[in-house]
């Protein structure tokens, strides 16, 4: 039973409350729609300034953080003109003989290196073998004539000389004892004959053999005078001009033999120089000519053996406005289109003395030599030579992409110090650029900060200078 009357009493409790509770007092107040709605649409909007706000100030942030600037610094510079060149040899030439001819022998084919005397190619000779030894038998003949003078008489020539002189001697004693019979007979018979005692045959006859005795006489003496003159030759010896003389055939016969062995030696063709064996014009068998500097491309590679070209140098060409600053002897940095992941060194050999204009651009071709040990480099290759032409010590840089133009003068956006940093326009005077670095002369200080980037639509612009012009007149000097 005491159980019974407590939840009793608790019901009654229960029902007290939900008298007292104000939730029904509020079920009978009415709030009319167009107020909540107007509630709804405040806190919408409300919502959304705030979101937008947040948004621009997120993105304002975002542009802030994008801007690049970079510091004023001092810094060695080093100074480099670049240009435009392509690998040429040294020196290139097409080999062919002297003389025309067929070729014997081919030593050597395209691609192959070759030093300087090196043998390459034999022409036929066999015409010239024949003439060699005709001139070697002239110059022995004329070399034991100039022996013989030099040497003088034998006592066996003299002493066969002196017998010939006494030979003629005795028969001249002959010849005269005749001619005395002969004339003693004609006396004798001359007055019997006038007086008829003896025929005329018999005079007749003995003149005759007084005419014939007399001939022989003047012939023997000529023969005596020829023996006499002949011994007097052997004792004296030879006269100087006949020894002049036989040395000049010596020396008119070494010079025939000297002309055909260089023919001889001009059938061996030999490289003139160290280089590269670039083409092969003829094959053994082939009739070759020579050629000239003059000669037709065409005619020259069609008489000619093969094409030889010494080491490579690079041919670049230098505008007018950076001639003055290069020099002989500079060093190059060498860099080819065909191997980009490449560089290569040189030094500079020649300067040209005439400019060449193409294109109304006038250019000064300058030569460098060439470093390139694996031989890599192909005459024709395209090429970027940079010379270094000096040094700027301690010189005060900015990017080259800070300089904006404002106010009709150049100058950079530097950033002031502080929370709010603004930038500022300040005007500069720049000097020459080196790669993405300009020399600044005077406007700023080192360690100040410059703008690179600007938000889109905000980096400044102005007028008043030509493009492509400086602002302090002049075109704008540019260094690589």
């Amino acid at each position: 039973m005491a159980k019974v009357e407590e939840v009793s009493d608790l019901a009654k409790s229960s029902q007290s409350w939900k008298q007292a509770s104000p939730v029904k007092d509020l079920k009978q107040i009415k709030i009319p729609k167009w107020l909540v709605g107007l509630l709804i649409l405040g806190l919408l909007g409300g919502g959304g300034y705030l979101g937008v706000r947040q948004f621009m100030m997120v993105q304002r942030q975002e542009r802030q953080s994008r801007i690049q600037t970079a510091v004023v610094e001092k810094t060695n510079l080093p100074v480099t003109i670049s240009a435009n060149g392509n690998v040429q040899p040294e020196r290139s030439i097409n080999v062919s003989p002297k003389t025309s001819g067929v070729l014997k022998k081919l030593l050597v084919k395209e691609g192959d290196r070759v030093q300087q005397g090196q043998i390459l190619a034999y022409m036929d000779d066999s015409n010239l073998r024949g003439q060699l030894t005709q001139a070697n038998g002239q110059l022995e003949n004329a070399q034991a004539n100039l022996r013989l003078l030099l040497a003088g008489s034998r006592s066996e020539d003299i002493a066969k000389a002196q017998a010939d002189v006494r030979n003629n001697q005795a028969q001249l004693v002959q010849a005269q004892s005749r001619l005395d019979l002969a004339s003693l007979r004609v006396k004798r018979l001359s007055t019997p004959t006038q007086e008829g005692a003896v025929s005329r045959d018999t005079l007749d006859e003995a003149l005759t053999e007084e005419r014939n005795a007399k001939d022989n006489l003047e012939q023997v003496k000529a023969s005596l005078a020829a023996a006499n003159q002949e011994l007097a030759k052997l004792n004296n010896g030879s006269r100087p001009e006949e020894i002049e003389q036989a040395r000049a055939q010596v020396v008119s016969a070494q010079g025939s033999l000297q002309t055909i062995q260089a023919q001889i030696n001009d059938t061996v063709i030999r490289a003139p120089f160290t280089g590269l064996v670039t083409r092969k014009f003829a094959d053994p068998g082939a009739f070759v000519t020579p050629t000239t500097a003059g000669s037709e491309v065409s005619s020259a590679t069609s008489s000619s053996i093969l094409a030889l070209a010494s080491q490579n140098q690079v041919t670049a060409k230098v505008a007018e406005t950076n001639i003055s600053q290069i020099k002989v002897g500079q060093t190059v940095t060498i860099q080819a289109d065909a191997y980009p992941d490449k560089k290569f060194t040189g030094k500079v050999v020649q300067v040209a003395a005439q400019s060449t204009v193409e294109q109304n651009v006038t250019n000064f071709e300058v030569k460098s030599s060439l470093s390139d040990p694996e031989n890599i480099l192909r005459a024709g290759m395209n090429v970027n030579v940079d010379f270094n032409v000096g040094k700027l010590d301690n010189a005060l840089v900015i990017p080259t992409v800070a300089i904006v133009r404002q106010e009709n003068a150049s100058g950079v956006m530097v950033l002031t110090p502080g929370n709010n940093r603004r930038p500022r326009f300040r005007p500069i005077t720049t000097g020459v650029t080196v790669g993405n670095k300009t020399v600044v002369r005077s406007g700023l200080q080192e360690g100040e900060r410059v703008m690179l980037s600007f938000p889109a639509g905000q980096r400044p612009q102005g007028s008043g200078t030509s493009r492509g012009m400086t602002p302090f007149g002049g075109p704008p000097t540019r260094f690589r």
